[in-house]
């Protein structure tokens, strides 16, 4: 097949065409460069972006580990909820591949641990920056979350939260973003207003307690909400979360 430049010549195509001839090809197919919309062939001479300083075409390169390779893992816990982390490493001691295993999980967590690990591996190890996944997944929220065992983090919004929180902590020798910053402030100060507010709801003093709704007052025997930490109100003949909406088994 010949390919030719939109400036080709009819003497240029015509010479194709006896080439053909005298090397005895049995077709010959002409073809113009930008002649259609959507084209097979693309000589790329009109690209110079998609190229390299070499002149080579510039992929993304799958950087694989070794066949032994270091690893280390980590254990955590999320309101009750274990689970590992594994990493292994570059020689370079970079993350290049995690895996997550949870120690209770149903096949729905199971799967979705499963999917995040290896997209988080294969992205690794073609290149994308650590820190691009970490701000991208930090922060998401969903069932289960709450308090961990972890100084760093001692409140996931849910198990990809911690797990690339953790990512950052461990590889990242910088400074926590802001709104990270504001989310473990907020989570050491929700543990501290724990105690403070079960004394105050038992000895119903103080200005909070006297400015407080009467269905707020009372409640010495209520418990933390297994979800979120909050003061739980009776609710009949449970409990509910005022906070987040969860319950200790009514509906």
């Amino acid at each position: 097949m010949e390919a030719f430049q939109k400036a080709a010549s009819i003497e240029e195509i015509e010479q194709a065409y006896i080439d053909a001839w005298r090397i005895g090809a049995k077709a010959v197919s002409i073809y113009r460069d930008g002649s259609k919309r959507t084209q097979p062939l693309n000589t790329g001479k009109d690209t110079p972006a998609a190229r390299g300083a070499a002149g080579e075409d510039v992929a993304p390169r799958r950087r694989r580990l070794p066949e032994e390779r270091q690893s280390i893992t980590h254990k955590f816990d999320i309101a009750g909820h274990e689970g590992y982390i594994t990493v292994g490493l570059y020689e370079d001691g970079q993350p290049g591949e995690i895996f997550l295993k949870m120690a209770k999980e149903g096949s729905t967590v199971s799967g979705l641990m499963d999917t995040i690990a290896t997209m988080t591996s294969i992205a690794l190890q073609y290149g994308v920056p650590l820190k691009a996944l970490v701000d991208k997944f930090s922060h998401t929220r969903f069932e289960p979350s709450g308090f961990t065992n972890n100084r760093e983090i001692p409140f996931a919004k849910s198990i990809a939260d911690y797990v690339f929180r953790f990512l950052g902590s461990r590889f990242l020798q910088e400074e926590a973003a802001p709104d990270e910053q504001e989310t473990e402030a907020e989570a050491v100060g929700l543990v501290a207003a724990r105690p403070m507010l079960r004394a105050a709801v038992a000895g119903g003093s103080g200005p909070a307690m006297r400015s407080a709704p009467a269905a707020f007052v009372n409640q010495a025997d209520a418990p933390s909400c297994s979800e979120c930490g909050s003061i739980m109100v009776r609710n009949g003949a449970c409990y509910k979360c005022a906070n987040c909406g969860g319950t200790s088994g009514c509906s």
